[in-house]
């Protein structure tokens, strides 16, 4: 098993933790490894297990608590393991996401035995497949009071910088029907792809909304993202279907993002296929204020959907905060400026301290 010291330097920590393979599914041996770092090198903290996820937390009786949280999952390695260093760079799978979060979280539980705020640290898996996987479910379902907090942070990379709650996803398909026929007979025929135009129209008009909460602004897109039709080179194709996307401010919540989609395209058949709701900015919350603060810098919003969601709907105010840059995410060119690692080290400690 490997051997973490998670009191070393963070970027070597960070190193080390990437190259421990993690594809999602596949995150045991670095959660035995978390595991048993923590054990030896952070007796302040209460430890356990969950699947391949490990929790930690303190119990020194403070006024509030603040949770990080980090997922120790990667997608599929790209050819881009081992780690290796280039200056301020950090390169290989999942250096950015979230490798680099995880190494922050996990530095800081060992390093910080005495913090202002007690802290809950929640190190999970399976965060990059299906929802249904997610370690983060399977916590609230077994270890519900693991999961409660003043504010909760997420160590999703975000260039050392604070997005704040999220975007929520809506997923919808839209068939359109008509009448095969030989394309040499094309006029005994109706097609199916042809009456898709007006679905491709409303979508070419629509115009998003831009929203501001708490300071900070949430653009809208509605998108198509698939279109599938067509029976042979030489047939009328009688049904087409067309999924869109739909990205939604968090001050829509799951029903009302639904009838929006079902307004904009009223009179075709509508069969939703994923939807998951956004989270506020939550940044009135003292704690949320206080964070911001420590940072020095003006939040944003952030665009896509995080785990902060599943936080916001405990009632948990939630940012996102981690070194990294999330446009680097899931690409072979995959990496960290390792000097953002520092950075987030420094704010969170300065936080907690």
């Amino acid at each position: 098993m490997t051997r973490l010291d998670l009191l070393a330097d963070p970027i070597d920590l960070c190193a080390a933790l990437v190259d421990t393979p993690s594809v999602s599914g596949d995150e045991a041996g670095l959660a035995d490894a978390v595991q048993a770092a923590l054990r030896e090198q952070a007796p302040h903290l209460e430890v356990l297990r969950s699947g391949d996820a490990v929790l930690a937390r303190t119990r020194l009786g403070r006024e509030h608590r603040v949770l990080l949280a980090g997922h120790l999952d990667t997608v599929p390695i790209a050819g881009n393991l081992p780690s290796r260093r280039e200056g301020h760079l950090l390169h290989g799978c999942g250096t950015s996401d979230m490798k680099a979060g995880v190494a922050t979280i996990a530095h800081l539980a060992a390093a910080v035995a005495q913090p202002r705020h007690d802290v809950t640290f929640v190190l999970y898996d399976c965060e990059e497949v299906e929802a249904e996987r997610n370690g983060l479910g399977r916590i609230e379902r077994d270890h519900r009071d693991w999961l409660v907090a003043d504010l909760a942070i997420l160590g999703e990379p975000t260039n050392a910088g604070v997005e704040a709650g999220c975007q929520g996803t809506l997923r919808a398909e839209i068939t359109t029907r008509g009448h095969r026929a030989h394309s040499a007979r094309s006029w005994l025929g109706d097609n199916a792809i042809h009456a898709a135009t007006p679905v491709l129209q409303r979508l070419a008009t629509y115009t998003p909304r831009d929203v501001d909460i708490d300071g900070c602004v949430y653009r809208e897109g509605l998108q198509a993202v698939r279109i599938a039709g067509g029976v042979a080179g030489n047939v009328v194709p009688d049904e087409c279907v067309v999924t869109v996307n739909f990205r939604f401010a968090p001050d829509r919540d799951a029903a009302a993002a639904e009838r929006h989609v079902r307004e904009v395209f009223d009179g075709f058949d509508l069969v939703l296929t994923d939807l998951s709701p956004g989270a506020l900015p939550g940044l009135t919350a003292p704690a949320a204020a206080e964070f911001v603060a420590a940072t020095g810098a003006a939040p944003s919003a952030k665009y896509g959907w995080t785990d902060v969601s599943r936080f916001a709907a405990l009632g948990i105010p939630a940012l996102n905060y981690g070194p990294g840059d999330p446009n680097l995410a899931h690409t072979r060119e995959e990496h960290v400026d390792t000097r953002q690692i520092t950075e987030a080290v420094d704010v969170l400690r300065r936080f907690l301290s």
